[in-house]
C-alpha cells in the first residue's frame, strides 16, 4: 500500500497528468429519418392522436391542460418516453409536471426509470420529463398488471402550479422510443387479440327508432292477470293452501272442544 502511494505520489511530483475515467452517457433518443412531426394532441382517451415510435411531436398548448396521445406496443418491446415543456417567462412559481401511461385497459402502468414527475423552479424555462416502461409481455394472467400487447395512452399534464399560471402558454416536445425484443426469453403463451378497447363515441344513428305498435283492439282497460299469479308448484301456492288448511282445522277443532251454552 505504502509502495503504490508513493508511486503516484511521484507521478503527481513529476508533472504527469492522470487522465479521468471515462464515464458513458445513456444515448439520448432521436426520431427515425424522414418521420413527419405531428403537430396536435387529443383532450381525452378517445380523442388521442396516434404517433408512432420514433415519430416527434410537437405542440402548443396552455398550462393545465391534460394531453393525450396513443402508440401501438408489440410483444418484446420496451418503450421510452421522452417530453420537453418549454414554460413562460412571467410566471409566478414553480410548478410539477407528470407523464402517465395507461394500457389499453386504462390500467396505470409503472415507470422503470425517467423523470416521471419533475418540478420546474421559477427561473428555469423548460422541464425535462421521461418515463421508461417494462418490456411487453406476449401474454400474463388476467388479475396481473403486466403490460401487454396493445395500444398505450400517454398523458402529459401540470399537477401542481400556482393559480395565477394557469393558462399561460406552453410548447411541448414529445418523442417515444421503442427497442427490439433481442435477449428476450420465449414464453410459452401468446395473446389472443390485442388491449384495444371499442370506442365508437358519437356514433350516429341513420335509422329513426319506431316505438311498438299498441294492440289496436283493446279498448286501454284489459287487465292482464297472468304476470300477477304464482306459478303452478311454487312455494307461494303451497303457503296459501297450507294457510286455509290451517284456518279450517282450528275453525273445526274450535266447534268440537267449545261447551255448549246453559240457560
Amino acid at each position: 500500500m505504502r509502495t503504490r502511494s508513493a508511486t503516484l505520489a511521484a507521478l503527481v511530483a513529476a508533472g504527469v497528468a492522470l487522465a479521468p475515467a471515462t464515464v458513458l452517457a445513456a444515448p439520448t433518443p432521436t426520431p427515425s429519418p424522414g418521420s413527419t412531426t405531428v403537430t396536435k394532441a387529443g383532450t381525452s382517451f378517445l380523442s388521442a392522436t396516434p404517433v408512432a415510435a420514433g415519430q416527434p411531436v410537437r405542440v402548443g398548448a396552455s398550462t393545465g391542460e391534460y394531453l393525450y396521445w396513443s402508440f401501438t406496443a408489440g410483444a418484446g418491446e420496451i418503450h421510452e418516453i421522452n417530453a420537453t415543456v418549454s414554460l413562460a417567462e412571467d410566471r409566478g412559481g414553480s410548478s410539477t409536471w407528470a407523464v402517465e401511461v395507461f394500457d389499453g385497459l386504462r390500467r396505470r402502468q409503472a415507470c422503470t426509470a425517467g423523470a416521471q414527475t419533475p418540478t420546474a423552479d421559477a427561473a428555469v424555462s423548460t422541464v425535462a420529463i421521461g418515463c421508461t416502461l417494462r418490456r411487453v409481455r406476449p401474454w400474463a394472467e388476467p388479475w396481473s398488471a403486466d403490460p401487454l400487447p396493445g395500444t398505450y395512452y400517454v398523458r402529459l399534464t401540470v399537477v401542481d402550479v400556482p393559480e395565477r399560471d394557469l393558462g399561460l402558454p406552453i410548447d411541448v416536445d414529445l418523442l417515444i422510443s421503442a427497442t427490439g425484443d433481442a435477449g428476450t426469453a420465449p414464453e410459452d403463451g401468446k395473446l389472443e387479440a390485442p388491449l384495444v378497447p371499442p370506442a365508437k363515441a358519437g356514433e350516429v344513428l341513420n335509422a329513426v327508432p319506431t316505438a311498438p305498435a299498441e294492440d289496436e283492439e283493446g279498448d286501454g282497460w284489459n287487465l292482464d292477470l297472468t304476470g300477477w299469479l304464482p306459478e303452478a308448484g311454487s312455494r307461494w301456492i303451497w303457503t296459501t293452501a297450507g294457510g286455509v288448511l290451517a284456518a279450517v282445522a282450528g275453525v273445526f277443532g274450535f266447534a268440537l272442544t267449545r261447551r255448549p251454552a246453559t240457560r
